[in-house]
Order: C-alpha cells, then structure tokens, then sequence
C-alpha cells in the first residue's frame, strides 16, 4: 500500500471512530494543513491539527481515485471530487498538506 492510500486509509478509520489524536500522529510536530478556496486553516502543527479535526470533524470518508507519491485526487463518499498534495519528511510522516475542492 501506498504512503497516500496509508494516509487515506488513516483519515478514514478516523472518520468513523474520531480517534483525531491518532491520525494526527501521522504529522510532524510542525506540520501544516491549508485547503485551498475554504475559509478555514492554515492549521500549524499536530496538535492544532488535532484539534481542528476534533472540533469539526469530517463526516464523509473518501476514496482515491489516483494515488501519486505526493499528489493524489479523490472522491468524496456523499460526492464530490478534491486533491492533496502531500509533502513528507524522511522519516515518512506528513510534513505538510494542501487539499484543494472541486
């Protein structure tokens, strides 16, 4: 399995269990989550991270439907469409990610 369908994976037992705290851990310390055209983030750091899920929550899961190394399109459970670009540090844990909306 992939890093991005690891990550995807992760975000959506977290979907369904709202264990954020552990699909946090999947960041660097520093780490930084931006959405492109939605007036919400920058979230910097794992701990922001974590608590912005936790406070609003995602309740779709998703699905890829292209997965790349560090740019991988997706498909929301309810629709839509959307794609992260990911950037990782050498040890494998996501250093930043910006997901963009169709």
């Amino acid at each position: 399995m992939s890093r991005v369908a690891d990550h995807v994976d992760a975000f959506n037992r977290a979907v369904t269990t709202g264990d954020w705290d552990a699909f946090a851990e999947r960041f660097a310390e520093n780490a930084v989550i931006s959405f492109v055209q939605v007036p919400v983030g920058p979230f910097e750091g794992r701990t922001a991270i974590a608590a912005a899920y936790r406070e609003n929550p995602p309740s779709e899961t998703m699905t890829l439907l292209d997965d790349g190394d560090e740019l991988a399109r997706f498909r929301w459970s309810g629709g839509g469409t959307g794609s992260m670009e990911l950037r990782w540090t050498p040890g494998g844990v996501v250093q930043a990610l910006t997901v963009s909306f169709d």
